[in-house]
């Protein structure tokens, strides 16, 4: 799938509505270390992996631009670290002017009142106000794979974003979780719906029976009963 039809599916949605597609199609996906925000909150990024390990110079992020499609999101593996901010403005600017979607940072920010203002989404573990003091050697593999946490993170993932965190999908898979999270989505707006009107959730999911199931077998899960009834809401 294209970035521009990733960006459009992925409007309206969230990052909890791809996880929970994922878990109900028994999918794989990659969910970043907690703590990752946007640096202007709402802001929302779908995309292709464009993968960079930093080592100390902008250079690397500079040249996974150079190959870049639009709509792709840099993933700047920063080894997690909270010393540095391993990206600014200039690096923002020039990431929207290469036409990216956004960026992801495992490790943090700086320059945050200008990167407001350039507006592109970014996400990172926080800011720090001084820039690398180092610079280490450079692996073959820098623009190849991104590590996030415990993840490996390629050109063939997708990334997701939003202000509950960061998802990186096989792009193999992307299309049947979409088209699963877009139902799911569905089902959970008819039930806000009804609730809004009065009928509670409680009444929507037949809680009454599924209580008295579980009263005659204490081994009935709620997770069966909205099987049964049509009604899962999780899975």
């Amino acid at each position: 799938m294209e970035n521009r039809a990733l960006a459009r599916n992925f409007s309206g949605l969230s990052t909890p509505l791809i996880a929970d597609a994922a878990l109900r199609l028994q999918l794989s996906i990659l969910i970043a270390p907690p703590g990752i925000q946007p640096v202007i909150p709402g802001k929302r990024l779908a995309g292709r992996a464009l993968p960079a390990k930093h080592f100390g110079s902008v250079d690397v992020f500079l040249e996974a631009m150079e190959s870049a499609s639009p709509g792709d999101v840099l993933v700047i593996d920063n080894g997690g670290r909270k010393d540095e901010g391993c990206i600014g403005d200039l690096t923002a600017l020039e990431a929207r002017a290469s036409g990216l979607a956004g960026i992801v940072v495992w490790g943090t920010h700086r320059d945050t009142p200008e990167l407001r203002q350039i507006k592109l989404p970014i996400f990172s573990y926080g800011s720090w106000p001084s820039g690398p003091q180092r610079l280490d050697p450079r692996s073959e593999d820098a623009l190849r794979v991104a590590r996030f946490g415990a993840i490996n993170v390629t050109r063939d993932d997708v990334v997701f974003a939003d202000d509950d965190g960061c998802i990186f999908v096989s792009a193999d898979t992307v299309e049947q979780i979409l088209k699963t999270a877009h139902a799911i989505w569905q089902k959970e707006r008819k039930q806000a719906s009804q609730i809004k009107r009065g009928k509670t959730l409680r009444k929507q999911l037949k809680f009454a029976d599924y209580l008295e199931q579980r009263r005659v077998n204490p081994g009935h899960t709620f997770r069966e009963h909205l099987r049964e009834i049509g009604g899962a809401i999780e899975e």
